[in-house]
């Protein structure tokens, strides 16, 4: 019931009945994980990490509520429980490409391009026709000094998503996507149809 009315556009039906659900059944992780990601979807950041807590105090390995954990702290901008929330998620799937695209995204925040890079690169290798990958490691390219391999993951990513050559289109995706205003901007300065 609840998946469908997010599915509807009704988010905050969705929490409703997403609330009833973890009630219900308080011992599964994965309604405090559908909740927790539904409130984030709605902007409710606080109460997405409490639910998404809740998820974790359940099955204290749970990739995907650790992996939506590290997005609500992405995009809040903290940093460094993003970091750890989604080492974490990497450290049990390391064949997944959410926690180490993240992880590029946050470490270029911090300064730091050799690990935005690593992580950045991973990610890439992992979901190669997901345009936002090549965009944080286009960042990190940037951020190094290496502007040849900045513009050969800008082209990928242009290449899988056509759509991002349109401004107004771009910095709603990639703004979804966990991309902070800087580094929507920075792209927008690099960006060459």
């Amino acid at each position: 019931m609840g998946l469908a009315r997010r599915a509807q556009g009704d988010t905050l039906g969705a929490i409703a009945a997403l609330e009833r659900a973890v009630t219900a059944e308080p011992q599964n992780p994965t309604g405090y994980v559908l909740l927790g990601w539904t409130q984030h979807l709605a902007g409710q950041s606080e109460p997405a990490a409490r639910s998404l807590w809740q998820a974790i105090a359940r099955h204290p390995t749970h990739i995907e509520a650790f992996q939506a954990l590290g997005i609500v702290y992405l995009v809040r901008g903290e940093l460094t429980p993003a970091i750890w929330s989604h080492l974490w998620a990497a450290l049990w799937n390391p064949q997944g490409d959410i926690a180490p695209y993240n992880l590029s995204l946050a470490y270029h925040r911090q300064g730091l391009p050799t690990l935005a890079l690593a992580y950045g690169q991973r990610a890439a290798t992992l979901a190669p026709d997901n345009p936002h990958p090549w965009l944080a490691l286009a960042l990190a390219h940037h951020q190094d000094g290496n502007g040849a391999a900045m513009v050969a993951a800008l082209r990928n990513a242009q290449r899988h998503q056509a759509a991002l050559n349109d401004p107004a289109f771009r910095r709603e995706d990639l703004t979804y996507a966990g991309f902070d205003a800087a580094q929507i901007a920075q792209i927008n300065r690099l960006w060459t149809p």
